[in-house]
């Protein structure tokens, strides 16, 4: 090595001791000569002896560890080591394996029918307890309830379809001689044929269209009534007086899946929740599990020094774990089965977390004794509470489901008992039955409606009661909450992953064994959807039907020797009338929510007059909002059914403005559309503007609309009237107040630039060195060649490029970071990774000054800051 190169590496060696925060005394004692090799053997101590090149680098990570967190690990004895006597974290417990085998799906009952013909035997793993439903009074109450609640809809809708009947011009469809029909030409069948077509398929639509709004109004109107009373029967909050103790042996675990989430929100909210359960006493029954499926580096990283630092202020460690999965298939539903695998067996129950979830000790207590009281019970979901949004709309939403929510959780309970939706999250679920049913297999064939399922929560309840167990909802169950999407935009993402997902779901709607009402269910997904198109198509039909009349010659006579003509009429007054009724349908719920909240006391709502403001306000923004969402869900159908891709991101969670340009690209199709209607039913009929302008006027209005209620300034000064307000504002749980307080404190210690810091920083580097879980007990040669492989195409990338499957791969993989670590401080060809990251904003000690008083226990460690 010549004097320059000696120089050069000396130089780097003195730069990487300014970057590790190591004590006097201990930097006095290494070798101020030595280069970055030698170094790393020295802080290794006898763990470097005759290490060599990524040797050294791991083998001191146990001591660059130490710098930056002083005593933290040692504190929470989270050190081990591996097969190959490396230094790791222990992040997670040890592993009982337990096996979560799907069974394929029967989809198709035709083949099913033919093999019992041939007398072969159904292998299906699943069988129903035969003792489930002999002491269960209350399946064949709940099947009683529903066999009413068809008979309101099908009676309800009967009756409005006949008199939309009356309402359509056309009436002499009985005269109609199809013989006669398709012995003349073509074009005189048409016109006497085509406006009784398109009058029929109006009324189909609308049949169908009016059933879906009256099973929605009579769950409401249920659910009012349920409230109202105050006496629920088969209530299963009412199975426990919540102050019995908790068995020792019923432990449970809280599972957090997340994807490339907002790290400092993620870990505000966690640990909300878990201060929350340390308070009501009950901490030893629970423990906290991060499931990491995120494949951005930057945040990989972020979501690593989050836990470390979550676990060492609130004393964690022991209860809060985190775990990045390697292999990243079936999405979320994935993720829980390989928690179930890896370590379900060690709890009893698992409640599982959305990425915005709080849920307070006392709720998730109440989960624990509710299932200990209710041993039929597979899952208990909660209503959970929106809440702690800015924006316009989603104030506007959070009001909406905190006042219409509660009529339609305790009409849906009211219909369905145990036999009821889980929607994901906020939710407690029973593991063994968990882990021996409801692992999900691929659908069969090909297509975008085949593969892995997306919407897995509704399938998963169907598999809970096809297999005997109870599915509740614990409607009246306080302390559970969530957030919105901050915009329209956002949500309609978020949509649209619903929406391939319930269309998928319907794909098992006659598989084997699944319970009539979890068929009702798939098929109550589909329409959620589905009416979209439906609906628009309704619309279109209409005004075709308005062009038909208006342009070709009505047929008068349609038989030989008719003595009467047939006269086409419009009926408004019929109309008007059945147009009232459909619109009481629709909004009479949200005025009983009203009265209901106003007969117990408005106060936490703003008081009456500023509640039922409110409403009013909600319900035009509702009616403004409704033709823009008809149209992107119709968009949203047609692409699941054309096989167009769906991207699987996660949704935005933060308060976030619509800029003009978004919106007039989102929207820009629906004002041009909203135009050409208006003026071409003007060109046909002025008057009939009147009953589309709903309709066009929203369209217009869309992208505007879009835009203002994206505003958080708009919300906060709607808050400040106490419009909209609702009682988590009014006065908010400590859990949320926790949450925003943490979320501001993790939002000023957030670390950026993830990927970038662990390559270089020797703390961060450590880290992500000692969490990387990629170990093999021995070499193995094609791993060594790939990773060389990766280290350099990252390098050759450089510091700009820290997002790609590469870097997330090497972060699994210790020898990798160890490489990469190396090779930046050693050679100087790599030396611009080294002055990226000192471009990076350092902390000043003023900074760790006001977050020290803010916190105690301020964690960042010091080189990492």
């Amino acid at each position: 090595m010549n004097n320059t190169t000696r120089d050069t590496s000396v130089a780097a060696a003195g730069d990487y001791l300014e970057h590790l925060p190591l004590p006097a005394g201990q930097r006095q004692v290494l070798d101020q000569t030595a280069d970055v090799e030698s170094l790393h053997r020295q802080l290794a101590g006898a763990r470097g002896e005759g290490a060599q090149g990524a040797e050294a680098v791991i083998a001191s990570t146990e001591a660059r560890l130490a710098a930056g967190w002083d005593d933290t690990l040692e504190d929470g004895e989270l050190l081990g080591s591996d097969a190959q006597g490396r230094v790791f974290i222990k992040a997670t417990p040890p592993m009982t394996r337990s096996m979560m085998v799907p069974d394929p799906w029967r989809t198709n009952p035709v083949a099913r029918s033919w093999k019992r013909l041939l007398g072969r035997k159904d292998h299906s793993r699943w069988q129903p307890d035969p003792e489930a439903d002999a002491h269960a009074h209350w399946r064949k109450v709940g099947s009683f309830r529903r066999f009413i609640l068809l008979i309101l809809m099908l009676v309800q809708t009967g009756i409005a379809t006949w008199y939309m009947k009356a309402v359509l011009p056309y009436q002499g469809w009985a005269l109609v001689d199809l013989g006669e029909v398709y012995r003349q030409g073509w074009g005189e069948s048409i016109r006497q044929v085509l406006p009784y077509v398109v009058q029929t398929s109006i009324l189909l639509l609308f049949a169908l269209l009016f059933c879906w709004v009256s099973a929605g109004f009579w769950t409401a109107l249920m659910g009012f009534w349920q409230l109202l009373s105050g006496r629920d029967k088969y209530s299963i909050s009412a199975s426990s007086t919540g102050t019995e103790p908790i068995d020792p042996q019923s432990r449970t675990a809280l599972v957090m899946p997340i994807a490339n989430e907002d790290v400092p929100r993620v870990f505000a909210g966690l640990r909300a929740t878990y201060e929350s359960v340390r308070a009501s006493g009950e901490l030893e029954h629970f423990d906290f599990f991060i499931l990491s499926d995120s494949n951005d580096p930057d945040k990989c990283v972020a979501e690593e020094k989050a836990w470390l630092e979550l676990c060492r202020e609130v004393g964690g460690f022991g209860h809060i774990f985190y775990r990045r999965r390697r292999r990243r298939v079936k999405r979320k539903s994935g993720n829980i089965d390989d928690f179930c695998r890896r370590w379900g067996s060690q709890y009893k129950y698992m409640v599982v977390l959305d990425a915005d979830s709080v849920m307070s000790g006392e709720c998730l207590a109440s989960l624990v004794r509710l299932m200990e009281a209710n041993p039929r019970a597979g899952i208990i979901q909660t209503a959970p509470k929106a809440s702690g949004m800015d924006t316009l709309y989603a104030r506007l939403q959070q009001f909406a489901t905190r006042v219409y929510g509660p009529l339609f959780t305790a009409g849906l309970h009211f219909w369905q008992l145990g036999e009821s939706h889980y929607w994901g999250h906020n939710a407690i679920i029973r593991v063994k039955p968990f882990i021996d049913h409801c692992a999900l297999a691929p659908l069969p064939g090909t297509g975008s409606f085949a593969g892995a399922i997306l919407s897995h929560d509704f399938v998963e309840a169907a598999l809970m009661r096809r297999s005997g167990w109870g599915v509740w909802i614990a409607y009246d169950l306080p302390g559970s909450y969530e957030e919105l999407p901050p915009n329209l935009l956002d949500e309609l993402k978020r949509d649209r992953r619903w929406c391939h997902g319930n269309l998928m779901n319907f794909r098992l709607f006659l598989v084997k064994g699944m319970h009539p009402v979890h068929r009702a269910v798939f098929l109550t997904g589909v329409m959620s959807y589905l009416s979209a198109p439906l609906w628009f198509l309704f619309l279109v039909l209409s005004t075709a039907l308005l062009a038909i009349h208006k342009l070709l010659e009505p047929q008068y006579f349609f038989q030989p020797r008719q003595l009467f003509p047939v006269w086409p009429q419009w009926h408004p007054e019929q109309a008007i009338a059945l147009f009232s009724t459909t619109l009481i349908l629709l909004f009479l719920p949200k005025l009983l929510s009203v009265v209901l909240i106003i007969a117990k006391g408005a106060k936490e709502f703003g008081g009456g007059l500023r509640l039922f403001l409110s409403m009013m306000l909600e319900m035009l923004f509702s009616v403004l909002l409704a033709p823009v969402r008809m149209l992107f869900h119709t968009v949203f159908v047609t692409a699941a059914f054309l096989g167009w891709s769906v991207q699987w991101n996660s949704p935005q969670r933060d308060d976030n403005d619509t800029p003009w340009s978004e919106a007039f690209r989102r929207h820009g199709s629906q004002m041009l559309l909203g135009l050409i209607w208006t003026a071409g039913v003007a060109w046909l009929d002025p008057r009939f503007l009147w009953w589309l302008s709903p309709i066009v006027v929203s369209l217009i209005l869309s992208a505007p609309v879009s835009v203002i209620s994206s505003r958080t300034n708009l919300g906060l000064g709607s808050r400040r009237h106490h419009l909209f307000l609702i009682p988590e504002e009014y006065a908010p749980p400590r859990e949320l107040v926790a949450t925003d307080e943490y979320l501001h404190l993790n939002n000023r210690n957030a670390l950026t630039r993830g990927f970038l810091r662990a390559t270089v920083d020797p703390v961060l580097n450590a880290l992500a060195i000692g969490m990387a879980r990629g170990r093999h007990g021995k070499v193995v040669e094609p791993a060594r060649r790939l990773r060389e492989e990766r280290v350099a195409r990252v390098l050759a990338a450089g510091p700009e490029k820290t997002k790609g499957d590469d870097q997330w791969r090497l972060l699994s993989d210790p020898d990798g970071m160890a490489q990469l670590h190396l090779q930046v401080w050693k050679a100087e060809e790599h030396r611009n990774w080294r002055e990226a990251y000192a471009t990076l904003r350092p902390r000043s000690h003023s900074d760790s000054a006001a977050d020290a008083a803010a916190s105690p226990a301020s964690l960042t460690p010091r080189s990492a800051s």
